[in-house]
């Protein structure tokens, strides 16, 4: 029975661990071309490594923030081309 409410215990704690970790890498892309907002997180990030993957096989990885302009609106493109639920469609939310 001891054991049995350590594991729980354990098993919430990695939960909660791994849940905030997600939270703490989350956080919100302005994309210009199509004047929105998107949560970059492991979601996002799952399109992302789809498209490069795609797009740039025959070469190693680059982070989204090491693209040039050119390549950030191909990625843009494409992803408004798939399934895309999770942005912000408040355009005038956090302008300044």
């Amino acid at each position: 029975m001891i054991f049995k409410k350590a594991a729980v215990a354990s098993l919430l704690l990695a939960f909660g661990l791994l849940a905030g970790g997600c939270a703490e890498h989350a956080h919100r892309v302005y994309d210009p071309y199509y004047s929105d907002y998107h949560t970059w997180g492991p979601g996002e990030d799952v399109y992302y490594h789809q498209w490069y993957g795609a797009t740039y096989h025959d070469r190693g990885y680059r982070d989204y923030k090491r693209l040039n302009h050119d390549e950030q609106h191909n990625y843009w493109n494409w992803r408004h081309s798939h399934h895309d639920n999770d942005h912000d469609h408040d355009r005038d939310h956090d302008r300044h």
